[in-house]
């Protein structure tokens, strides 16, 4: 991001009214590499490739904040190759890992993996060590410290199934298994924070938090998320959950959140009471069926709906319900810059 535009973010997330109203996507593999025409593999393993391909984003839509703004990762496989998943590439789609834990007792020997040495982490630091002073030569900043979040950790770990049956026949073990991805995620988080001074945010993305109920949210959740976005002093406490959000959004601010992306489901207006009007809100207009499936006029329509359906436009950047999908094309995200008054 520019420092026009983190200024911008910081402005918004303050309360201040801004006409037009900032727009915002949350970028990554899914949408970018095939955009920028090259495949997902390219797009990991070259960082030529990937610095072209963020570049080209930001040359074509300078006025669009793109989120968090030169994401080095690998798919989900950066966290959970820290703790030894087998992570599966294939050359145009998205890795993925394998889980590890088949039985809760290995919790129970399970290590915090080294952020410095373990899984993939190095490699993202290296791609934006070698790649940082082109970033700056065009004008951008390392801004945020990325990271999925523990329940999210823990499904890719040990299985969606096996994590929700977990909650309730062996609570113990799995408040062991986020003890020890809080543990690691923190450190993960200031290794980031570390290694680029720059950074002032904190971005952590999980979905999880979308499937369970309030009781489970407040003991495998909300406990953790804590720790993790209040283990730092920073300026912008992003979260992502493209799930349903009526569990958790209430309880973002005590949290730390400022910034908040959430699912197309939850409208503007009702979000902005879930959240008491005390957290920015990243959104909302269907990712896939909008944004990348409609035409030119039907993401016109979505944004004057969205922009319509809530009369206080302070502490909101428009987006989509989520990051932004695969197939999203160039004249759609233009015909989302004119439907926001640009």
């Amino acid at each position: 991001m520019t420092e026009q535009q983190w200024r911008t973010l910081l402005s918004v997330i303050n309360g201040e009214k801004l006409d037009p109203i900032p727009i915002g996507f949350i970028i990554d593999s899914p949408w970018l590499p095939n955009w920028a025409g090259m495949s997902i593999k390219e797009y990991y393993d070259d960082e030529g490739k990937w610095l072209e391909a963020n570049l080209r984003a930001l040359r074509m839509f300078p006025d669009i904040m793109f989120l968090p703004g030169f994401w080095s990762e690998y798919g989900m496989c950066t966290e959970p190759s820290a703790f030894g998943s087998k992570c599966v590439w294939q050359e145009n789609d998205l890795p993925f890992a394998e889980t590890i834990i088949t039985d809760n007792a290995q919790i129970q020997d399970l290590q915090t993996p080294d952020a410095r040495t373990d899984g993939l982490a190095p490699l993202v630091i290296d791609r934006l060590s070698n790649c940082q002073q082109q970033i700056e030569a065009e004008g951008h900043a390392i801004r945020f410290a990325v990271s999925r979040g523990p329940l999210n950790l823990a499904t890719f770990l040990m299985g969606n199934t096996e994590f929700f049956t977990g909650l309730y026949t062996d609570p113990e073990a799995i408040e062991r298994l986020l003890e020890i991805i809080t543990e690691y995620t923190v450190s993960w988080m200031k290794l980031q924070m570390e290694a680029f001074p720059t950074i002032d945010g904190i971005f952590v993305l999980d979905d999880i938090v979308g499937f369970i109920n309030e009781d489970c949210f407040l003991q495998f959740a909300k406990p953790y998320l804590e720790r993790i976005y209040q283990a730092a002093d920073v300026s912008v406490r992003f979260f992502h959950n493209d799930a349903p959000g009526m569990v958790c959004a209430p309880h973002l601010s005590d949290i730390g959140v400022n910034l908040f992306n959430f699912g197309f489901e939850h409208g503007l207006a009702e979000m902005k009471e879930l959240t008491g009007g005390q957290v920015t809100l990243l959104g909302n207009i269907p990712p896939r069926d909008v944004l990348a499936a409609g035409t030119p006029d039907d993401v016109k329509v979505s944004v004057a709906e969205a922009l319509a359906s809530v009369d206080d436009h302070s502490r909101i950047i428009l987006s989509c319900g989520g990051g932004m999908p695969p197939g999203v094309s160039t004249e759609n995200i233009e015909a989302f810059r004119t439907a926001s008054g640009r």
